[in-house]
């Protein structure tokens, strides 16, 4: 593991290490994605196409958090998994702002976004019941919004300070080195 310099309190040492900022990241993706699924699975608030894309970066954050901070004793390593985790998150951050922005009409959302279906009901009377029923999301409405954000671009300020941590944790390695 990399060692940061002596004069630094011991406490603040740990803290800031990069081993932890790794699962910091991994479990801020983590919080990011049981919410997504409290919203759909509670408060039934069906992800439109651009919500579900917005998760993938974060699955791979997850993994790669888990598995970086497992495998990864070296300055190096951490350093290339920091460095992947800002990739993900910046990927995740750009979904967001687009997303966001689709929503309050700046940018042209993509052709195929008609949303997602419920899962498919047992018979063709409970499928055609279904159909009358099921409701399409459309990417350019926000299904729910909290101090004038929606969803897409909260996740895109959390990705961004995610991002932030990542950014922080190479430079601290970069000092050390």
């Amino acid at each position: 593991m990399t060692s940061f310099p002596a004069d630094m309190p011991r406490g603040a040492r740990s803290a800031l290490s990069p081993r932890r900022l790794i699962l910091l990241i991994g479990l801020g993706s983590l919080a990011l994605i049981a919410g997504a699924w409290f919203f759909e699975l509670v408060l039934h608030l069906r992800p439109c196409k651009l919500c579900l894309e917005q998760r993938l970066p974060h699955y791979a954050a997850i993994g790669l958090a888990l598995a970086g901070a497992a495998v990864a004793r070296s300055g190096r390593l951490q350093g290339l998994v920091l460095l992947a985790l800002a990739g993900l998150m910046l990927w995740s951050t750009g979904l967001g702002v687009y997303h966001a922005g689709v929503e309050w009409g700046w940018f042209a959302g993509p052709n195929d976004c008609g949303g997602t279906a419920a899962p498919l009901a047992g018979g063709v009377q409970d499928f055609m019941k279904q159909l009358n029923t099921t409701r399409v999301v459309s990417c350019t409405e926000a299904a729910w919004r909290f101090l004038g954000l929606s969803l897409a671009g909260w996740n895109a300020l959390a990705s961004a300070g995610l991002l932030l941590l990542a950014l922080g944790g190479l430079a601290k390695l970069r000092r050390v080195a």
